[in-house]
């Protein structure tokens, strides 16, 4: 069969790997072809046993695998091959050096950047997917053209504005694509070729094209409100356990002025995934650098109010517990960051559990998605741990449980079983707000939300 368009995707984690999957769906015209140095995540892409779980996915992968769309370890091969080039590889946080702990570590993608330089023969569009700080894409021009041999490289910024566990939705009928080029001809001409392979599903007047540095500083900032309306709400519900407000009456009131919105305003134990976090730090890190330590600390305070919820939920739980978690058996439903996915990273469960084996109390995690990442997460964590994925089982015997992860199965259990088979005074700490606590109250529980008054029988 003869392609329009030859598309490879180099990174095929959470974004690379549902990007390139909707686009072979709605272009059967385009040959699509993932790569990745890790041959497990590929062989996993491969298999029935897909490397991520998000809703409707499985069902594209078998639609589209081994017809238009392809997965290999063939990184060389496939950038000789492929004349449009998506970066998606991992941008961590630096770990070491000058920017730890705020700056992005871009060795990955540098080294992507210098493959394409090495196995290019003709000419390319090398797309940013990865999150990368602004004016990343300079430095990938002057990578790519280093060399005069007639091979020329358009770099775009097309940053991902997926939400995890709705990301095939969110890839089927998008907010909006960004797409940022430089504004000299060959750039509006590179953009002008993404723009239409967008446009096969995507509405135009949902397409922005701006230029690449707005682009890139897009995507820091969209996550950087969404955050900040996160820790704002979490504050106010440390307020109202103080003065017995209700957070949720204060949410909806609030959110029902059409100026704010009601999204992001649920109060809970604080925001995780592999963005956030790392978005703000390298937002952070970038105004230092400029010298605007002014809006630094401003963006910084964001990061420091969700560490302060994740350690006033403990804290609520140690008070609770009469001071004392030793021994005791407390159940985690959910480990995932949020629902729908099973993805860990930066997961409050992470700072929760660690914190209650420290306090030397016995832990039982239950997800319906997540238990092998959690695994992984705790692997070494000193304490006694035990993983069951049925949420009734896991509460057996347990002293509380402690909803981490809004999951729906949650809402929806036999409680008077589960307390029945809890150990006496039984506690729920409500960390997303998801459950009927009148009701689990009336059952025989204490019961503990995020910002409403708690509701005890003592």
């Amino acid at each position: 069969m003869t392609f329009e368009k030859k598309i490879l995707c180099i990174g095929a984690g959470y974004v690379g790997g549902p990007t390139m999957v909707m686009i072979a769906s709605k272009c059967p015209d385009c040959r699509v072809t993932v790569v990745d140095i890790n041959p497990e995540r590929i062989a996993a892409w491969n298999s029935a046993d897909l490397p991520i779980y998000e809703p409707g996915l499985e069902e594209l992968v078998r639609q589209t695998r081994g017809r238009n769309l392809f997965f290999s370890t063939d990184i060389e091969g496939g950038i000789r091959e492929n004349d449009i080039i998506f970066v998606s590889v991992n941008t961590p946080t630096k770990t070491f050096g000058l920017g730890a702990g705020m700056a992005a570590d871009l060795q990955y993608w540098e080294k992507t950047a210098r493959q394409i330089l090495e196995y290019s023969e003709s000419s390319k569009i090398v797309i940013e997917k990865s999150t990368l700080p602004v004016r990343t894409a300079l430095a990938m021009e002057r990578i790519l053209n280093c060399r005069e041999n007639g091979i020329s490289f358009d770099v775009l910024s097309n940053p991902e504005f997926l939400a995890e566990g709705s990301a095939v939705r969110d890839l089927e009928q998008p907010d909006r694509v960004l797409i940022g080029s430089r504004e000299t001809p060959g750039g509006q001409k590179a953009r002008q070729q993404l723009v239409d392979i967008y446009a096969r599903w995507v509405s135009r007047e949902r397409i922005i094209t701006s230029n690449i540095w707005s682009s890139e500083l897009s995507k820091l900032v969209s996550n950087a409100f969404l955050a900040q309306r996160i820790s704002s709400i979490n504050t106010i519900s440390a307020l109202c356990e103080k003065t017995e407000a209700d957070i949720s009456e204060v949410s909806l009131a609030v959110g029902m002025d059409s100026r704010v919105g009601p999204k992001f305003l649920n109060a809970s134990i604080g925001f995780g995934g592999s963005c956030f976090r790392k978005d703000i730090l390298n937002l952070v890190y970038l105004c230092r650098n400029y010298g605007l330590d002014t809006v630094a600390d401003y963006w910084e305070s964001v990061v420091k109010i969700n560490d302060y919820q994740q350690e006033r939920f403990i804290r609520n739980i140690l008070g609770a517990m009469f001071n004392t978690l030793a021994g005791k058996k407390i159940c985690l439903w959910g480990f995932a960051f949020k629902a729908n996915t099973g993805d860990t990273r930066e997961s409050p469960a992470i700072f929760i559990a660690r914190r209650l084996l420290e306090e030397q109390a016995e832990i039982v995690v239950s997800d319906p998605k997540a238990l092998k990442n959690a695994r992984l997460d705790l692997a070494g964590v000193p304490g006694k741990i035990s993983y069951v994925e049925d949420p009734v089982r896991a509460a057996e015997g347990c002293h509380a449980i402690a909803v981490l992860t809004e999951w729906d199965l949650y809402r929806h259990q036999d409680f008077r079983q589960i307390f029945a088979f809890m150990a006496k005074p039984a506690f729920i700490f409500d960390g997303r707000n998801i459950l009927d606590h009148r009701r689990c109250f009336e059952i025989g529980f204490n019961v503990y939300p995020v910002g409403k008054p708690a509701l005890v029988h003592f």
